[in-house]
C-alpha cells in the first residue's frame, strides 16, 4: 500500500512566523512553490500559507506584506497527514478538509508535503475524480 512518505516531496522548507509575508513570497519564488509550512519559534508546524492567501488575505486587504508576518494567516490548528498513512487516508483527509496540500508528520517533525497531484499519481482514476470533484466546489 502506497504511503505519504512514498509520494511526499521531502526536504520542504518552513517559513518561520516572525517573518514577513514579503520574505515567504521571496522564499517561494526562490524554491519554486506555491505553499509554504509556517513554523514556530519552536519549530513547530503553525499552519500552511499559499500563494493564494498572499493575494485574498495580504495584497487584497491592503495590508503591507512587507511588515504582515506570516504567523498571523496560520489558521487554528494545521490540518497534517502521518508519514505513514496510506493514500486513501490522505484522499479522505484532503477531501474532508477540502485542502490541495497536506504537511507530512512523523512524530512531531515535519517531514514533507503531499499535493494533490502526488495523491492523483498514486490513486485509481475514479477516486482522483472524487477528489477532484471535491475541491473545485464550494
Amino acid at each position: 500500500m502506497t504511503k505519504a512518505r512514498d509520494i511526499m516531496t521531502g526536504g520542504v522548507e518552513c517559513v518561520q512566523a516572525r517573518e514577513t509575508v514579503l520574505d515567504a513570497a521571496r522564499k517561494m519564488k526562490d524554491l519554486g512553490v506555491g505553499a509554504l509550512p509556517i513554523c514556530g519559534e519552536d519549530n513547530k508546524l503553525k499552519g500552511m500559507l499559499t500563494d493564494r492567501d498572499i493575494v485574498v488575505k495580504v495584497l487584497g486587504e491592503g495590508k503591507d506584506p512587507a511588515t504582515c508576518p506570516a504567523g498571523d494567516l496560520a489558521q487554528g490548528e494545521a490540518v497534517t497527514i502521518g508519514a505513514d498513512d496510506d493514500a486513501e487516508e490522505i484522499l479522505r483527509t484532503m477531501t474532508q478538509h477540502k485542502v490541495r496540500r497536506l504537511p507530512v508528520i512523523d512524530g512531531h517533525d515535519l517531514v514533507g508535503v503531499v499535493a494533490q497531484a502526488d495523491v492523483a499519481r498514486a490513486l485509481s482514476d475514479p477516486k482522483v475524480g472524487d477528489l477532484l470533484e471535491a475541491l473545485s466546489t464550494d
